[in-house]
């Protein structure tokens, strides 16, 4: 009898711990890196090289510290080395990865995606270019920064159909724009918009009719992470979901295109005195 009153007391006292107790204990910090050059999304810290900073570590920051979680968003090198950072486990979460098909057998993409990165056709405010849909875009010469990433469907449509110039970065192909060497820019709508204010150009350039791709920028979980379970994958989507809804997401955003901007225009500002 005195036996199955301790079960019952153990019974009683696990019953104590609830989901969000256990997934505590498990795993309280999480370690996070992403892209190094995807402002206002993510970039390195230039005060802080070894951290990431960006409108998604903000929210990443936000959505772990409502689940009583710490993270720490780490610099691990260009996007393919972070990739395998997360892949290996080394770290827990990618935190602006476009969908991968071929990426699902190491990493749990967390729905919905953190931010939709809506690319826009950018042109000189001049510009004599007739433009109400993709396909418009066949006849001229525009630019895309290396860096950029698209939809699979929509960067095959630029592959076999349009005529696009490379860019080192979105400042060489806003360079370019300006210059009349090509007719528009694909960039996006945050991106672009602060390039153009930190450039000086802001009033030379306009973008054009509605986005051309929506590319999301997800958070991925790494198979290989000893915090990966069904606790914090459900509490993510279910954090990001809210997101949008509270407006925290684009007011991250902007704040994050205005610290970008001035972090921009310090050297530009150096270089005059």
């Amino acid at each position: 009898m005195a036996f199955g009153k301790t079960g019952m007391t153990l019974a009683c006292m696990l019953g104590l711990f609830t989901p969000l107790a256990m997934a505590a204990g498990k795993c309280e910090r999480l370690v996070a890196t992403g892209s190094p050059d995807a402002p206002p999304y993510s970039w390195q810290d230039p005060q802080d090289p070894k951290h990431l900073i960006g409108a998604n570590v903000d929210l990443l920051r936000q959505v772990a510290g409502d689940l009583g979680l710490k993270v720490e968003v780490l610099y691990a090198g260009k996007r393919e080395q972070a990739l395998e950072e997360v892949r290996s486990g080394r770290m827990d979460l990618l935190l602006d990865t476009p969908m991968q098909v071929t990426q699902l057998t190491a990493l749990d993409y967390i729905h919905p995606a953190l931010q939709l990165n809506e690319y826009l056709v950018w042109t000189r405010h001049d510009a004599v270019l007739e433009f109400n849909g993709p396909a418009d875009l066949v006849r001229y010469q525009g630019s895309l920064s290396e860096k950029a990433r698209l939809t699979p469907a929509f960067e095959a449509f630029t592959k076999t159909q349009l005529k696009l110039e490379p860019a080192q970065n979105l400042t060489q192909a806003f360079q370019k724009l300006v210059l009349g060497q090509v007719d528009y820019v694909l960039a996006g709508r945050y991106a672009g918009m602060a390039m153009a204010q930190s450039l000086g150009v802001g009033n030379d350039l306009i973008a054009r009719g509605l986005p051309v791709d929506r590319p999301g920028l997800y958070l991925a979980v790494s198979h290989n992470s000893a915090c990966n379970d069904s606790w914090l994958r459900g509490q993510l989507a279910k954090k990001l979901t809210e997101l949008p809804i509270s407006g925290a997401s684009e007011a991250v955003l902007q704040r994050n295109v205005e610290r970008w901007k001035a972090q921009m225009q310090a050297p530009l500002d150096a270089s005059k005195q």
